[in-house]
């Protein structure tokens, strides 16, 4: 009951929050995993829609093969849905999380958006991702239940990883908006879809995100190759980093431009958000007013005057 009473209060307050956010013209953009915990309310009210062994725990589990963050994977450890009982069930699940996301943000990135193509399969006894198989997943039929059952679906679908033709097939084929991270953008290949000339208008692009670290701390740690690279492509060489970097991702034909915290602060590494495949000392980091210059609002406005971003004249 304690937690119950809680979690009312969380959402009342929540709703005060984003009321007065919207009355400001100020949109609340939300992030939604794709999997949900293992102790979660959700696994033990619904154990027939998940993977799990006579006591309760995973048979097999979710993660990503080895890619550009990590060498051996990422172990996530949730559960993994039993898509062909979901589909007999018409989705249940899904209406009611995305109606409860909705409830609560403007928007929502849906985090692995690949994971509705295919997922990674792991054994639960696996102490990494290394092991593990791709399994396909009814993500057409999923999106054709959520879009037929809601009026507006704003979501954008973090694409980023192991990308395949299939999975950009199935973002496409429902309009929505992929993501383009700028930080990616300097491998010396034209054909790089994080490149500033390669965005496209239905995409958000991020200077970095979460796991990345600061725009600062990632040109300090750069080689002279990459380096250099950088300095060829980046305009308004003027700027120390990251307002070249926050520049480009404005001036993107891009629908939205997102700059984290850490950025529009100039901090360094020590300031990153998230490592991916650690499991300490994470999602810790706060900013301190004392860290906000006195002109940093100005010096944003005139960045989104110039750029056509300013939501007011």
């Amino acid at each position: 009951e304690q937690i119950r009473f809680t979690q009312f209060l969380f959402f009342r307050q929540w709703a005060d929050l984003r009321a007065y956010a919207n009355s400001k013209d100020i949109k609340l953009f939300g992030d939604m995993p794709i999997f949900v915990a293992h102790d979660s309310a959700e696994v033990w009210a619904n154990r027939d829609w998940f993977f799990l062994d006579a006591e309760g725990h995973p048979d097999v589990v979710a993660g990503v093969p080895p890619d550009y963050f990590s060498e051996t994977g990422q172990r996530w450890g949730n559960p993994l849905y039993r898509w062909d009982r979901m589909r007999a069930d018409q989705f249940t699940f899904w209406v009611r999380r995305i109606r409860t996301q909705l409830e609560c943000f403007d928007l929502v990135r849906i985090d692995h958006f690949r994971g509705f193509e295919a997922y990674w399969e792991i054994p639960g006894d696996e102490e990494s991702a290394v092991n593990g198989d791709w399994v396909k997943v009814p993500g057409v039929d999923l999106f054709h239940r959520l879009f037929n059952t809601f009026d507006e679906l704003p979501l954008v679908a973090e694409d980023l990883g192991i990308i395949t033709a299939e999975v950009e097939d199935l973002r496409d084929r429902f309009g929505l908006p992929g993501m383009k991270i700028l930080q990616f953008a300097f491998s010396n290949e034209p054909d790089n879809p994080y490149l500033p000339e390669n965005h496209i208008k239905n995409c958000v692009v991020y200077t970095g995100t979460h796991d990345n670290d600061t725009t600062v701390g990632w040109f300090a740690g750069l080689d002279e190759t990459t380096r250099s690279t950088v300095e060829q492509v980046l305009d308004h060489d003027d700027e120390p980093m990251p307002w070249r970097l926050i520049h480009v991702a404005m001036e993107s034909p891009a629908l939205l431009s997102m700059v984290p915290m850490q950025d529009l602060l100039e901090l360094g590494n020590e300031h990153r958000m998230n490592l991916p495949g650690t499991i300490e000392g994470n999602w810790k980091w706060r900013f301190d007013w004392s860290q906000v210059p006195d002109d940093l609002a100005s010096r944003i406005r005139n960045i989104l005057e110039a750029t056509g971003r300013s939501p007011r004249p």
